[in-house]
């Protein structure tokens, strides 16, 4: 092999842990050409997964988890990517239930995510969203730093949406994607959440269906944060939203929802 072509490899090699990935647009862009790719993947220096997308092996064979595809694409080949909504409030300790046999879906967020992306073969299934959901889409992201389990690669960090932002993203995928029963039960949970990223998040919020459905969770709850919010400080919309169908209109924030969420004590939803 030349010099040049051994600086090449050692410049992939530095670059990629062992186990993650890299697509064929960021090996052109670090001077590894296609055929330099292929000779790579005769010599066991890297392993095609699926078209244009490889991966550094392992010492010991491994199936290629979620965390480790994730990790790959923000950390080695710069896309601008979040792991969001019910996921990030997996991951923070919020979520109670999980659904038997397979691992849950892994909603993830970002305005470039490449195609490939959803022809991989995970651990767990991941579920794609653009960022159009708030004005400013780098409100509420925080560095999840894996809690007790075992360190991620070169002290890695996972980019994942705050509670304040998750609960809002697994809001907006109601009823669709997500159910009212699940989410009430995180919301149980939430009791330590902060107005002012509330605030903030509400504001930069995108729908008038996600400010009305956050309320109606939050005055059936009252957390202490919930009396910091002033539902007329955001814009809620005027007239009658159908969310689903067979439900109830709320009598404050005018939106159809299952029954057990309209029927509340007179004067509990008040707001402060």
């Amino acid at each position: 092999m030349s010099a040049q072509k051994a600086d090449k490899l050692k410049n992939v090699l530095e670059a990629v842990p062992a186990g993650f990935v890299v697509d064929a647009r960021w090996l052109e862009n670090h001077g590894v050409s296609r055929f330099l790719t292929r000779k790579y993947v005769d010599r066991g220096w890297l392993e095609r997964l699926e078209r244009g997308v490889f991966r550094r092996p392992s010492p010991q064979p491994v199936p290629l988890d979620w965390k480790s595809c994730i990790l790959s694409l923000r950390k080695i080949m710069g896309y601008q990517v979040h792991v969001g909504g019910m996921s990030a409030l997996d991951l923070q300790g919020y979520r109670h239930y999980l659904p038997l046999g397979a691992h849950p879906p892994v909603w993830v967020y970002g305005s470039d995510t490449p195609t490939w992306l959803s022809h991989l073969t995970l651990d767990a299934p991941l579920i794609t969203r653009p960022l159009s959901l708030f004005d400013d889409p780098s409100l509420g992201l925080t560095e999840y730093k894996n809690g007790n389990a075992p360190t991620l690669p070169w002290g890695w960090t996972l980019r994942i949406s705050s509670p304040e932002r998750a609960i809002l993203e697994a809001l907006d995928e109601l009823p669709a994607h997500e159910s009212f029963h699940n989410l009430d039960m995180v919301f149980e949970g939430l009791a330590t959440m902060r107005p002012r990223p509330l605030t903030a998040l509400l504001q930069s919020s995108r729908k008038i269906k996600l400010r009305r459905l956050f309320f109606v969770f939050a005055d059936r709850h009252k957390h202490a944060w919930r009396e910091r919010l002033n539902p007329d400080d955001f814009n809620l919309g005027t007239g009658d939203r159908a969310l689903i169908t067979g439900g109830k209109i709320h009598p404050r924030y005018r939106i159809m929802v299952p029954p057990e969420f309209v029927d509340i004590p007179t004067g509990d939803a008040d707001g402060p």
